[in-house]
Order: structure tokens, then sequence, then C-alpha cells
């Protein structure tokens, strides 16, 4: 006769063993937050509130002045990030959240309380077209990374459109003319920021830009008549600046479509995956 087989036995693990174990597991899902990019888009976001208060309270110049610091911080939080090697999911959702704040809550505050206001029902509703279209484009450009070319950005950015808003209200603060006097220039500048922003048309993003490339002499030469040309009339200097990138996106759209060449920054193998997707997304 054959031995009877012996029975396998599964042994449970222990309470000691899942003791072990549990403070691994719940390490493996903790997820860090890093301080030192999160300061920047703090800084940033607390900008923007301070361009609200001080929009409340008449001081139109401090809460422009506010959203320009806001946009320099703004630019600096990313960068540090890769620089330390520190990026986050919570941090790009952070920055998002506060670039909603800075330029899309903050200029059409500011443009409202200095000159929309008396405009009535078109007033508020330039205003909420330029929040509309500022929220628009942060959720856009969250879900068309990876799709969009890099070297452009699918409309202008929220940062920019709130510098051509918040520009105009500090220059014309600047020469003493009264908001009410320019409710009409406001309420299109204010449009056309809002609607730019959800726009098709590419502006140069400058992401192809490194610092560790070398560059010729006359760049660095041109660096301090920069810093002269800003310091001699800070407003002047940056609105127009500005202004001219906004216009430059219409620029190189008009001339793409005259030369033949493509006017989308949508990649093209990234169109071509998509097949007949006709969702925003992939359709643009």
């Amino acid at each position: 006769m054959r031995p009877a087989r012996r029975k396998r036995v599964t042994r449970l693990p222990s309470r000691r063993s899942w003791a072990l174990k549990e403070p691994l597991a719940h390490k493996a899902r903790t997820k860090g937050i890093y301080l030192l990019p999160n300061l920047f888009t703090t800084g940033a976001l607390f900008c923007g509130f301070y361009a609200i208060v001080q929009a409340m309270n008449l001081r139109f110049s401090d809460a422009a002045v506010a959203i320009f610091f806001a946009m320099v911080l703004d630019s600096l939080d990313g960068r540090v990030a890769r620089m330390t090697n520190t990026q986050s999911a919570f941090g790009a959702e952070y920055d998002s959240l506060s670039d909603m704040v800075s330029f899309g809550a903050a200029p059409a505050l500011v443009a409202y309380e200095w000159a929309l206001k008396g405009m009535g029902k078109l007033g508020w509703v330039a205003a909420f077209v330029y929040v509309a279209g500022a929220a628009l484009r942060l959720a856009r450009f969250n879900t068309n990374i990876g799709v969009v070319d890099k070297r452009w950005f699918q409309g202008i950015p929220s940062p920019a459109a709130a510098a051509m808003v918040a520009g105009f209200v500090w220059v014309m603060d600047d020469v003493k003319l009264a908001g009410t006097d320019l409710d009409w220039p406001m309420w299109c500048i204010t449009l056309y920021a809002g609607f730019t922003m959800v726009s098709n048309v590419p502006f140069y993003s400058f992401k192809d830009f490194h610092f560790k490339r070398s560059v010729p002499f006359l760049v660095i030469a041109a660096i301090p008549l920069g810093f002269g040309l800003v310091s001699q009339d800070p407003p002047k200097v940056l609105f127009g600046v500005f202004v001219l990138y906004g216009l430059s996106g219409y620029l190189m759209w008009c001339y793409n479509a005259m030369t033949g060449k493509q006017t989308s920054v949508v990649k093209a193998e990234a169109s071509s995956e998509s097949g007949n997707d006709s969702s925003p997304q992939s359709g643009q």
C-alpha cells in the first residue's frame, strides 16, 4: 500500500509579522511635500491675495505691482523644483491653484474695481470672461502636457494675460488718469486677454532657453541695458513688453497661415494617435 499523502497546511502569518509589515506599507503610501518650491508658490499666492486686498482699498498701483511680483515668484517655483529635483504632483496642483488666484481672480477684480464697476453688467461680464478664460487655460494646460510642443504655449499664458490687465491699470494710475474715464479701453483689454488665453494661437514659451548654454557676448551686454530701461519707467516699459508679447502670437499665427506652415502647436504624432477623436483636448 502507498503511504497516505500528508495534507499541506497553510500557515497564516503571525501577528508579529503583520506588525512589522504595516509600518513599511504605510511608509510606502506616504507622499512627501517639498518645502523649497512650495515656498515660492506660497509667495505668489500671497501676492495675488495682497493684490485683491489692495484693490478693495482702492490702492491700484500697489495691486498691480503685487501681480507682477507674483509673476516673478511663479516663474521661479518650477525652475527651483527642477534644479533641486523636488517635483511632485502636489506642487503641480498647488501651483495651478495659486495661478488661478494670482493671475485669474486678482487681475479681474483689480480691473473691475478700477474701471469696470461703473459699466454695470458689461463690466462684471468682462471680468467674469477673464476669470473663466484663466480657469479654462490652466485646466487645458494641465491636461495637454506631453501633447503640445513645449516650445509654444497654446494661447497666451495666464501670467502674461494678467500683466496686460494689471500693467494697463498701473500705467494709467501712474499718470493720474481715473479708471472711470478709461472703462472702454479696460473692457477691451480684459476681453482680449480672456479670449486669447483660451485660443489656439501659438505663443513662444522660451522653454528651450537654457542658462547652461553659451551665448554671444552681445546677449550678456543687453542684460544690463534691459535692467536700465525697466528702471527708467517700470510701468510703461513692462506694459509695453507684455503688449508686444500679447500681439506676437497673432502675428506668428498670421505668418504661419500665409506661408502654409502648421498653425497648431499640437504635436503631429499626438494628433495621429488620437485618430478621429473630436474632443477639445486632441482636436485642437
